[in-house]
């Protein structure tokens, strides 16, 4: 029996999301008044953003575009050497695109895509956040003060992507990343209908879920942290008071064991806000493999996910009428 590969270990988090909007002015807004996060820099027609809790200075960003969707994801590497390493190897695969000098809050970056033409980038240097005076906390390890303002999400949690194939995704990222498969979907044709993988102890730092529609590279949803059921309760009432379109939830999946909440930003980008969850410390996880009929609706308490939830995503595609999601406008007040 030949000995299992050794792990790649370059890779420690997700460190931070770009996101398209046609409404930059309302997208903002809805960020930094609804969901409470704060602004750091702007640059070209990009705003760059974090929450409370982040500890790097920034985790988010939201750039100008015709069409709503992922900009790109950032994966921080451990260190100088395992970002040269992790560009050498993605360089091999065909995929790479090359490096770029570095971005508000961070240094060099190695700019790759999946399989499904997602676009992501690898980095090291890192920003941390310094508060100011009248924001910083007597809690020391703590990035600052909570805010307090609107729903106040803490971190930016995971990410979410459509596919054509999840197979092929999932197993990019294991295999030139050094991700680690925690769950997945495998319909009784023996297809992967989604997967959750995590390079930290999250259960998931990335999901790829397939897009029934067919299309490649597209967004589901960009997530953040709240710390707990009750925050997330409230937020629902914060949304509704602010005419936001709330998808589904609140409620707790199944897989990931997490309490969600989903949404529409006035882009269109959905996004989800999330609590629970388990974390992951064995090195030998036995990845957890739900059936079709295990899967069933998506929520653990009964009810279902709604059919938007299979085809809707960003950008927007064509779909059958009746399963178009309406985007209600948003009302800053």
């Amino acid at each position: 029996m030949s000995e299992p590969k050794e792990p790649i270990q370059d890779i420690a988090h997700l460190g931070h999301v770009e996101i398209l909007t046609p409404k930059p002015d309302e997208s903002l807004r809805f960020f930094a008044d609804v969901l409470g996060m704060h602004e750091v820099a702007r640059r070209g027609r990009s705003v760059y953003l974090r929450g409370w809790g982040d500890y790097d200075c920034t985790t988010f960003t939201l750039t100008e575009s015709d069409r709503a969707g992922l900009g790109h994801a950032g994966w921080r590497a451990v260190s100088p050497q395992a970002l040269e390493r992790r560009a050498r190897a993605l360089e091999a695969t065909g995929r790479g695109m090359g490096w770029i000098d570095g971005d508000v809050g961070h240094g060099p970056a190695y700019q790759f895509t999946d399989p499904d033409g997602h676009r992501m980038e690898v980095y090291y240097e890192s920003e941390k956040y310094r508060a100011p005076d009248e924001w910083r906390s007597k809690l020391k390890n703590q990035p600052q003060k909570y805010a307090g303002r609107g729903v106040g999400v803490q971190r930016l949690d995971h990410v979410n992507l459509m596919c054509r194939d999840v197979t092929a995704n999932k197993e990019f990222l294991q295999e030139h990343l050094g991700f680690k498969l925690r769950e997945h979907i495998v319909l009784d044709n023996g297809v992967e209908a989604g997967a959750w993988v995590s390079v930290s102890q999250l259960v998931h730092d990335i999901a790829y879920t397939r897009d029934f529609t067919g299309n490649r590279g597209r967004l589901h949803h960009a997530a953040f942290w709240l710390d707990n059921r009750e925050d997330v309760l409230r937020a629902a009432d914060i949304l509704t008071e602010h005419e936001v379109f709330i998808e589904t939830g609140p409620a707790k999946h199944s897989i990931t064991q997490a309490f969600f909440l989903y949404l529409y930003e006035p882009g269109g980008n959905r996004i989800e806000l999330f609590s629970g969850g388990y974390l992951i410390f064995a090195p030998d996880w036995e990845p957890v493999t739900w059936s079709e009929a295990e899967r069933g609706t998506g929520v653990y308490w009964g009810g279902a996910l709604p059919e938007s939830f299979k085809i809707y995503g960003t950008p927007v595609v064509a779909a059958p009428v009746d399963q178009r999601p309406e985007v209600p406008a948003f009302d800053p007040q």
